[in-house]
């Protein structure tokens, strides 16, 4: 059994038909050929999406066909699916039929496959934080195949609460104050370190996002108690891991320091690596990368400034999922297999290390096969892209644009992710969803200010008579200034709006907070949870004011 998300429009267009008529619906209706039943291969659905959008590049043309694909031939009866709902609640059901084309539904409504549906109106808050995020996706069909999604979901759809990762550090849960994290890593000393998902290291100060204030707080901190993390917290997704330790302790009878011991070919550091979990491994093998000046760089001196948080290319998920390949001694014929069966336009080329050895793609076969119709995988295999999960994302947008993709490789260069065209349009979606949402709720409130409240009344919240002279109309105030200009009652009544005046100024004071965090950069996105006041607000302000 696996489990899926198929949404119903971008709007929740869809969302009726799916819950009246028990079906899953997809759009793309443009499609020349209709009935995607007889299409048995990738290439025949993207042959068909192709000609059906010829305006669209070959990643949304890829993107599009893999949806497609999964949708048509990859979701099976008796697998699970959740619809999220506009109202911010989802629904969950089993899928019980095969894909249907309905010629004469209307458009919008054909491509749909049958389903039942268990619950509803699950509220959100039932489900836990990790697999919340990964509802968050803004594909149409895509799968939940992180954290033991499926039997999670399941769970959720009998009524039960949600169990939570199988892999879930229960341990970590119990570190709920810095004090208790700094008495664990003392207690354990440096034979046993300390190791935890950033996400639960940031749950320690009761924080979910690495914004810089909270950053600053919590290196202050581990400053004061000798402290580090390895790698940085600062580095990678929140479900990357990293050793706690103790890096400011005395040095011992040896003379040498924690993290210099585990950086170093000791007896320990080899113990380390070989009986370690994975996160550990990965941070003693971090450490022996990064000697001497490398490890200054890494953990500033007492006094030095707070370590900048960057957005990296470690940042995005797929930076950190390997991905398909082939090897040096594969054929053509095993790349242009995988090519098709996943729908890829390139595969990675690696050696017997996991070190990249260059790209092979339709285009470098087509290059090699014209000068040479047997030519093997060395002769289609073209430089590849490569970047540093340390690097700045920003300075490889423009080739991820160019080349379609950049293959990521971790400290000891072997490769470890690939991040595609669609992986950024897909990441910085993502993060624009929450500033549209902050502006829309800013225009209404413009609006409909400026057309019930006289200016002099506006002007009358400004405190400075030479700021309030300057103002013009609504756009000239800043948004905590709505607050203050709507607790007057003679301005509320203006208004006109049916609603209970105390909880629309406290919803109105969440979204400001929501939108002084924005203005703060996070490496990490905001989460459909996180969204839900300010979804709330908006929803209400078109109710009341439903213009367009």
């Amino acid at each position: 059994m696996r489990a899926w998300v198929v949404r119903a429009g971008e709007n929740g267009e869809r969302e009726r038909v799916a819950l009246e008529e028990g079906v899953l619906v997809v759009g793309w209706d443009r499609l020349a050929m209709g009935d995607l039943a007889g299409s048995a291969t990738r290439a025949e659905i993207r042959t068909a999406v192709a000609a059906a959008y010829p305006d669209e590049g070959p990643y949304t043309i890829g993107n599009w066909t893999g949806q497609l694909y999964r949708f048509v031939h990859e979701i099976q009866p008796g697998d699970l699916v959740v619809l999220p709902l506009k109202s911010l609640r989802v629904a969950i059901g089993q899928v019980v039929g095969a894909y249907e084309y309905r010629a004469e539904a209307p458009e919008g409504l054909r491509h749909v496959r049958r389903v039942e549906w268990m619950v509803t109106d699950l509220d959100r808050q039932e489900i836990q934080s990790d697999l919340l995020d990964s509802l968050g996706s803004l594909l149409t069909v895509f799968e939940l195949s992180r954290f033991g999604a499926a039997e999670r979901v399941a769970a959720l759809a009998e009524g039960k609460p949600d169990p939570g990762r199988p892999d879930a550090d229960e341990f970590a849960a119990t570190l709920t104050e810095p004090a208790k994290l700094y008495e664990e890593v003392r207690r354990r000393g440096d034979e046993d370190p300390l190791t935890l998902s950033i996400r639960d290291f940031l749950a320690v100060w009761g924080v979910q996002r690495r914004y810089p204030a909270t950053t600053a707080q919590i290196n202050s901190d581990l400053e004061a108690r000798g402290l580090v993390t390895v790698p940085p917290f600062t580095e990678g997704t929140l479900d990357s891991r990293v050793a706690v330790l103790a890096g400011g302790a005395e040095p011992d009878e040896s003379g040498t320091s924690a993290v210099t011991r585990l950086s170093g070919g000791s007896g320990l550091a080899g113990q380390l690596m070989e009986t370690a979990d994975g996160a550990l491994g990965e941070a003693v093998s971090y450490l022996n990368s990064r000697l001497s000046t490398a490890l200054a760089g890494h953990f500033p001196d007492e006094g030095s400034e707070t370590e900048t948080v960057a957005y990296l290319v470690s940042n995005l998920d797929s930076a950190n999922r390997m991905p398909d390949c082939v090897r040096v001694d594969d054929d053509v014929e095993t790349a242009q297999t995988l090519m098709v069966l996943r729908g890829y336009s390139q595969l990675p080329v690696l050696d017997a290390d996991g070190r990249l050895r260059g790209v092979v793609s339709w285009e470098s076969i087509g290059r090699a096969r014209m000068a040479n119709p047997t030519a093997g995988l060395s002769a289609a295999t073209v430089r590849g892209q490569e970047a540093d999960g340390s690097d700045d994302l920003l300075d490889w947008i423009g080739a991820i644009q160019q080349y379609g993709y950049v293959v990521v490789r971790d400290h000891d260069h072997k490769v470890c992710g690939l991040i595609t065209a669609s992986d950024l349009t897909v990441q910085f979606g993502t993060r624009v969803r929450p500033f549209v949402l902050v502006e829309e709720i800013e225009q209404r409130l413009r609006r409909v200010v400026d057309r019930c409240i006289p200016l002099d009344r506006i002007r009358a919240v400004i405190q400075n008579p030479k700021r309030a002279a300057r103002v013009r109309s609504a756009a000239d105030l800043t948004f905590g200034a709505y607050k203050h200009l709507l607790k007057v009652p003679e301005n509320w009544t203006a208004l006109g709006w049916g609603i209970n005046q105390a909880h629309f100024l406290t919803a109105l004071e969440t979204c400001r907070n929501f939108r002084n965090d924005l203005m703060h950069f996070s490496p990490d996105p905001v989460t459909d949870d996180q969204l839900v006041p300010a979804q709330g607000l908006l929803e209400l302000l078109r109710s009341v004011d439903p213009q367009v």
